[in-house]
C-alpha cells in the first residue's frame, strides 16, 4: 500500500510534497473565492497575507496561481479550468533563457527557465520567452513530454517547499497570451507586485509569533517588550498601508491616474523594510532558542529571509526616488485645466474619470511604458 498513513507527521514527509498537497487543496477549495485585482483588492491581499502567516512556500504557490488567473482574465479573457494549478514563471537572469518560435502549427518554446515555483505540482504555467518580435508570455501545459523539471536545481533551505526547480522545455507547444511585453505593460502587473508584498508581510507576522506568544504568557522583560513594541508598530503600519493600497487599486483598477508603479514601489519597499526589521527585532529579543527548538519558527525565518530578497533593494529605491521627484513641481502650483475635455476624459468603461493633477499626487504624467520593467 503506497498511501501515506494519516498519522504520519509533517516532519516525515518532504516539504515539497506537503506544500504541494496544501497548494492543491487551496486551488480546489479556496482559490475561486479570491477576488481579482480591482474587485475587493484589500481582501485579496488579506488572503495572501494570511497564507504567508501559515506557510510562505504555500503562499508563493498560491500567489502564482492567483496571479496567473488575473493575467489570463486581463489578457486572454479566460480563467483556469477546474483541476488546473497554474504558475507564473517569468524570471529572466543573464543567460540563453527560453526561446519561442512560430511555425505552421503555432508557437513552440525551448530552453531552460530558472526559479519555477511549483515545478512538480503545477499543471500549467505562464512562461516568458524571447521571440523574434520581442519578449512574450505563453500558456503552457506541463504534461507535454518536452516539459521537464531539472532535478537538483533547488537545494535551498529557505523556501524549500516552494519546489522552485529549473524547468527544461524542448519543443513544447505554447499559446501566446497578449502581445509583445503585454504582460508587464498592463496595470495588473503593478497590482500583482503588491500581492507578493502581502505574502512577505504574512511571513513577517509568522516570524513575530513567538514574541507575541511570550507577551501573552507574561514572559516579557523590558528588553523584549521594547522589541515587541517596535515589531507591533512596524506590522500595524504595513498592514494599514497594504489595505489602503487595495482600496486605491479598486478606485482606479485601469490606472487612469498613472499611480500604479509608484504605489507598487512604495508598498514593496515598505514591506521589505518591515520584514527585514522584524527579523532583526525578533532575533534580538528571543535569542537562539526559537531558532533551535521551534521548527515552525526556524522555517519561517529561513523562508522569509529568502523570499523577501525577491525585492530589488536599492535598484527599486533608486527608481522610486526618480519617480517621486515628479511630485514636487505639482506642489508649487495649483492644478489647472485647459478645458472640460482635457480635464475629464473617458475611462476604459466609458465613465468620466477626473485625471486632473493635484498637489502630492504621484505619477507625474509618466506612462507605465516609460518606466523600466523588472521581474517581480
Amino acid at each position: 500500500m503506497n498511501a501515506t498513513p494519516p498519522e504520519v507527521t509533517d516532519a516525515v514527509r518532504s516539504l515539497e510534497r506537503r506544500t504541494a498537497d496544501l497548494f492543491a487543496h487551496f486551488v480546489e477549495r479556496e482559490a475561486s473565492g479570491v477576488p481579482l485585482p480591482g474587485r475587493s483588492t484589500a481582501h485579496r491581499f488579506a488572503v495572501l497575507s494570511a497564507l504567508g502567516r501559515r506557510d510562505l512556500s504555500l503562499a508563493r504557490l498560491a500567489e502564482g496561481h492567483l496571479d496567473a488567473t488575473a493575467i489570463l482574465h486581463e489578457l486572454d479573457d479566460s480563467l483556469p479550468a477546474e483541476g488546473e494549478r497554474w504558475g507564473v514563471w517569468a524570471a529572466r537572469p543573464p543567460g540563453p533563457g527560453v526561446r519561442a518560435t512560430r511555425g505552421e502549427q503555432g508557437w513552440r518554446i525551448s530552453g531552460v527557465k530558472p526559479y519555477c515555483s511549483g515545478a512538480r505540482s503545477c499543471t500549467h504555467a505562464l512562461v516568458t520567452a524571447d521571440a523574434d518580435d520581442g519578449h512574450r508570455l505563453f500558456a503552457v501545459a506541463l504534461d507535454h513530454p518536452g516539459a521537464r523539471a531539472v532535478e537538483g536545481t533547488w537545494p535551498a533551505i529557505g523556501m524549500a517547499g516552494s519546489d522552485s526547480l529549473d524547468m527544461s522545455f524542448t519543443d513544447v507547444p505554447a499559446r501566446a497570451v497578449g502581445g509583445v511585453d503585454g504582460h508587464v505593460l498592463r496595470p495588473g502587473f503593478q497590482h500583482g507586485g503588491i500581492g507578493v508584498a502581502a505574502c512577505w508581510l504574512g511571513g513577517a507576522h509568522a516570524v513575530a509569533a513567538p514574541l507575541y506568544g511570550r507577551a501573552a504568557a507574561g514572559q516579557l522583560n523590558g528588553h523584549a517588550a521594547a522589541h515587541l513594541g517596535a515589531v507591533d508598530m512596524l506590522l500595524h503600519t504595513a498592514d494599514t498601508v497594504l489595505r489602503r493600497a487595495g482600496d486605491d487599486i479598486d478606485a482606479d483598477p485601469f490606472d487612469v491616474r498613472e499611480e500604479a508603479r509608484v504605489r507598487g514601489l512604495r508598498v514593496r519597499a515598505l514591506a521589505e523594510k518591515v520584514c527585514t526589521e522584524v527579523l532583526e527585532h525578533v532575533g534580538r529579543a528571543t535569542g537562539a532558542g526559537p531558532l533551535c527548538r521551534d521548527e515552525r519558527h526556524a522555517r519561517a525565518v529561513a523562508d522569509l529571509t529568502v523570499y523577501v530578497r525577491q525585492h530589488h533593494a536599492e535598484s527599486n529605491l533608486a527608481e522610486l526616488g526618480r519617480l517621486a521627484t515628479t511630485d514636487f513641481p505639482a506642489a508649487t502650483a495649483p492644478a489647472t485645466t485647459t478645458g472640460p475635455a482635457a480635464a475629464v476624459p473617458s475611462g476604459p468603461d466609458g465613465a468620466r474619470v477626473d485625471c486632473v493633477r493635484t498637489p502630492g499626487v504621484p505619477g507625474g504624467g509618466k506612462s507605465v511604458r516609460d518606466i523600466p520593467v523588472r521581474n517581480l
